[in-house]
């Protein structure tokens, strides 16, 4: 399995420019928040991933692919703040 920091640093450098925070809880499970570089707001929280499951670079495309189809979907909405839980 990658590392933790690793995982970390691969996905929030996949957001550039956006800012995106990662954090790993004790469960293992990941929470991704996508801020806006310019108003410093969150505008995308995604909790609940499963870092065991993020073993290869496909499976880590396809986070990245699904977090940021949520982001462009969210952007569309009236409601500015969004948080999903991906299970």
């Amino acid at each position: 399995m990658i590392s933790f920091l690793e995982l970390r640093h691969i996905l929030e450098t996949s957001f550039l420019p956006t800012c995106c925070v990662c954090d790993v809880d004790v469960n293992q499970t990941l929470t991704v928040r996508l801020i806006n570089p310019t108003t410093h707001q969150v505008e995308l929280t995604v909790t609940g991933i499963d870092a065991q499951s993020l073993t290869s670079s496909r499976a880590m495309a396809r986070l990245v692919m699904e977090i940021k189809e949520e982001a462009r979907l969210q952007a569309s909405l009236p409601v500015k703040r969004y948080q999903r839980k991906i299970t």
